[in-house]
């Protein structure tokens, strides 16, 4: 089946190689797509209001936690006594979080980090706020210095970081990245992101990003030369697709005359 198209684009070479072993003739790797998609928006009055209530305080963000990982960074927080807020954005964290020794403020699906949730992380007996709130991650990385990427620590694949690197994050993550292997494996090589095999490991890449800006800052800077590298698969899309895209406007013209 896969013989019968003219070309074949893949987001990486594994996947280039895989489908030429399927049977595609003309397969051509183009990059990911989601490397040239603008950083998440953010409402500036809303971003306001967060960071004047947690300036000074030490911010990490868990990103897209999936079952089995919040309790593990529950923990990791416990171990690093100096970290106040944590925003996870899944609701299902809260459930996690409330019922625990720690203190955690659960924000509804309501509006969007409204006047509630402002007071819930001005309050410094909240250590944890559980966010289930979509689309407002572009908040909470430009808020946070440092991220943990989800769906890492279980065997989901782990999320995208690209977001969360073009926001000056340093991304911190498990050992189950294979949804975006080469861009994990870019950033770890070029000290754009860590890794974090097991629980002890979390805790001390966690500890030497919140006690170090320096090491922060050459991480991000690390990163985003990764995601700058590794962009222009729009580009090349649209570069490949070009003669069919101009045979078919000439068929469109013949069509009409």
């Amino acid at each position: 089946m896969l013989g019968r198209f003219d070309v074949c684009l893949a987001q990486s070479r594994v996947d280039a190689e895989r489908f030429a072993a399927l049977g595609s003739r003309n397969v051509i790797t183009t990059g990911n797509l989601k490397l040239d998609v603008p950083a998440p928006p953010a409402d500036s009055a809303k971003l306001e209001r967060l960071m004047s209530v947690t300036r000074g305080r030490p911010i990490i963000v868990a990103a897209s936690t999936h079952p089995g990982e919040e309790d593990i960074l529950l923990d990791a927080h416990r171990a690093l006594a100096s970290i106040l807020p944590v925003a996870v954005e899944r609701d299902r964290a809260a459930a996690s979080g409330t019922g625990r020794s720690d203190r955690a403020q659960r924000r509804g699906f309501g509006s969007a980090c409204g006047p509630a949730f402002a007071r819930g992380i001005a309050n410094r007996n909240h250590r944890h706020l559980c966010c289930g709130h979509h689309g407002e991650m572009g908040l909470f990385y430009r808020l946070a210095p440092i991220v943990f990427m989800g769906g890492s620590l279980i065997e989901h694949g782990g999320q995208n970081p690209i977001e969360a690197v073009k926001l000056g994050a340093s991304i911190v993550h498990g050992p189950h990245i294979f949804n975006f292997t080469d861009v994990y494996e870019a950033l770890d090589s070029a000290g754009g992101a860590r890794r974090a095999d097991t629980q002890e490991a979390l805790v001390k890449q966690l500890g030497q990003l919140l006690a170090d800006p320096a090491a922060r800052e050459l991480s991000v800077g690390a990163a985003e030369r990764v995601v700058e590298q590794l962009g222009g698969a729009l580009d090349r899309t649209l570069a490949a697709l070009e003669p069919y895209l101009l045979q078919l406007r000439l068929e469109m013209g013949a069509a009409n005359a």
